[in-house]
């Protein structure tokens, strides 16, 4: 009987990985140590903020013990690499004082760095509400996607896609405070159901002030919606907050990087509520909570 010889797929790939040679991943794609200094950001990176605190804490973890996850690049013709994946990873690389760092090299045409961009960082829910609608708006006008095909190159579901660049027609404002987390995408999608952008202005401002739930904002807009009068929310809404608590709910809410709401009672007492999407983003809080 003949014998057929068996490979050992672990084996080869713990010789790839001990090899000083390029490890090759999938196709197209290489691990290499590449220069900070010929690493640039892509243009159309989807996320647009970094928080500056959690960018120090990623540079004293990264100064410690190194890069866990390598970044991913692609090589551009002049011999300069942009970054798909990890810019984050790459700005504190630098001020952890790194000259170099891992990365998969892979081949990619701008609407693929852009997807790839886009999937990274929702995987990680790295983007607020805004960053991501602007991102879907920005695949479907410069590649002339449809919603349909935008839903299928993403993996999203194309109402969850519409939901998002809804919230691109909220009036400036509102979208400035969505990015902020001073409001929920709750609230913003309640906001939408007013046409007159006046009403959602309006309404907007006493979230802002009174710190309503999504609940009652819903509740409000039923009135406004039945009555077609805006007079009825301001005979239901509560007591506003101190000037003081204003300022701290947003300096906490910037801080841990999530929505809070403050209610306050008139003795003085009151409350604070902050929102979380799952268990990780409340892992994600607590460490901001509780870091020095």
């Amino acid at each position: 009987m003949a014998v057929r010889k068996k490979f050992n797929a672990l084996g080869r790939g713990l010789d790839a990985l001990i090899s000083t040679e390029e490890v090759r991943t999938a196709g197209s794609s290489t691990i290499n140590e590449i220069r900070l200094d010929l690493i640039d950001a892509n243009p159309n990176q989807p996320r647009r903020e970094f928080d500056e605190e959690q960018l120090r804490e990623l540079a004293d973890s990264i100064a410690e013990i190194g890069i866990i996850q390598p970044i991913t690049l692609r090589e551009m013709e002049n011999g300069r690499y942009q970054i798909i994946a990890g810019e984050r990873r790459w700005r504190a690389s630098q001020q952890a004082g790194l000259t170099s760092i891992p990365a998969y090299i892979r081949k990619a045409s701008d609407e693929n760095v852009m997807e790839m961009a886009l999937i990274e960082n929702i995987q990680r829910q790295d983007l607020n509400s805004i960053e991501i609608a602007l991102a879907y708006q920005h695949l479907i006008d410069q590649y002339e996607l449809t919603q349909e095909k935008l839903s299928d190159r993403v993996g999203k579901k194309r109402t969850t896609i519409a939901n998002y660049l809804r919230l691109l027609k909220l009036p400036a404002p509102v979208q400035v405070a969505l990015q902020n987390h001073e409001i929920d995408m709750g609230h913003a999608r309640a906001l939408l159901s007013l046409e007159d952008p006046k009403l959602q202005l309006k309404l907007f401002r006493e979230i802002q002030q009174k710190g309503y739930s999504v609940r009652k904002v819903e509740e409000l807009i039923k009135e406004i919606n039945e009555n077609g009068e805006y007079k009825h929310v301001k005979t239901t809404a509560a007591k506003s907050l101190p000037e003081e608590y204003v300022g701290m709910r947003s300096r906490l809410s910037e801080r841990i990087g999530a929505k809070v709401q403050i209610s306050c009672t008139p003795k003085g007492g009151g409350k604070i509520s902050i929102s979380f999407a799952d268990a990780e983003e409340l892992k994600r809080i607590i460490a901001a909570c509780t870091a020095e």
